[in-house]
């Protein structure tokens, strides 16, 4: 039987027969191969995602991958048994933000999928055939229901610019910050310096191109301070200040994190005197969508070492209480419907 997650408010869900919606004009039917889960799908769970960024009731799953099963009127057939990604911002197209390309900046309002349109926790999904990003027919699906937050991250490193030789770094050591490294490793820094406080990433941190791992403590708050680029993921209420700290004077950064209430805030006057160039990304524009795509089907990401778990999409509740456990041995949580 066909099924999809509803959250019907905060802290209720249900499984239920899913139905597959046909294709209108424009519009692609995806099969699901696997869906992601991240810490704003726990928001969605828990009731705490921002007012007008989540609607109720609500199928979740804004991080996936599948393969195109049919395509409606004004969609070019050869998609169709192709393997797929897709971008969660439902744009308008028209303002002057789209068509700049800062489609994350839509000026229509926010609308992204499986927060305020059906996500991908369901045996299929229906969305415009426009937001598909086409992976090369050999690519690893499960490996490819990861590239969401890859993009986010491929944004930050096209802000960063980062140049062959520039000293860079990372600070966060999540899903996020995992990617950061690749992206950065990409581009052929003569150092790379991941700061975070999980000793037990150091390992990975150095398989994917770390040059060096630190961790940010009260008993060892002694880093460097002359880096050139430095993106932030973390998200804690000190990342932004450490992640600034790192670098030289006229020094860039790229924030990613979105903090709970009470971070400490940046020194504007620091930030005039060390003429820092400060950059932020909330979301994924088709850009970095297309670079993603691009730099996995080159084999230069690999997202398959941070996948821990793989669940049916019956154990929802597990998996968010999974990702919510602060356990170290958890790391990117899937549903296979």
């Amino acid at each position: 039987m066909s099924t999809a997650v509803v959250v019907e408010a905060p802290g209720e869900h249900r499984l239920i027969e899913h139905e597959p919606v046909p294709p209108g004009a424009g519009e692609a039917l995806v099969r699901v191969h696997a869906v992601g889960i991240c810490g704003s799908d726990r928001e969605v769970y828990q009731g705490n995602r921002p007012d007008g960024y989540v609607r109720y009731p609500l199928t979740p799953g804004h991080e996936w991958s599948g393969t195109v099963e049919a395509v409606g009127a004004g969609v070019p057939e050869s998609i169709v048994g192709r393997k797929v990604v897709g971008e969660g911002f439902r744009n308008c197209q028209v303002c002057d933000r789209c068509h700049a390309g800062e489609t994350t900046l839509c000026t229509a309002g926010y609308e992204e999928t499986g927060f305020t349109q059906p996500g991908a926790m369901a045996t299929t999904l229906t969305l415009p055939a426009r937001l598909l990003h086409v992976l090369p027919d050999d690519a690893d699906l499960t490996a490819a229901a990861l590239l969401e937050p890859a993009a986010c991250i491929a944004a930050a490193a096209l802000k960063a610019n980062a140049r062959p030789g520039e000293r860079v770094a990372v600070v966060g050591t999540g899903t996020l910050g995992m990617f950061a490294i690749q992206f950065l490793k990409a581009n052929s820094p003569a150092e790379l310096l991941v700061v975070g406080t999980r000793p037990d990433r150091a390992a990975l941190s150095k398989d994917f191109g770390a040059t060096d791992f630190r961790t940010k403590t009260a008993e060892n708050s002694e880093l460097p301070d002359d880096f050139d680029v430095v993106i932030e993921t973390a998200g804690s209420a000190s990342a932004a200040r450490t992640a600034a700290s790192l670098l030289r004077r006229g020094g860039r950064l790229v924030l990613t994190g979105i903090p709970a209430p009470g971070a400490e805030g940046l020194d504007p006057t620091d930030l005039v005197v060390r003429q820092l160039e400060v950059h932020t990304v909330f979301g994924a524009p088709p850009a970095a969508w297309a670079h993603t795509v691009r730099v996995f089907g080159a084999g230069l990401l690999s997202p398959l070492p941070l996948v821990t778990h793989e669940l049916p999409l019956a154990e929802f509740p597990q998996a968010i209480e999974l990702v919510g456990s602060g356990d170290p041995k958890v790391g990117k949580v899937l549903l296979k419907p």
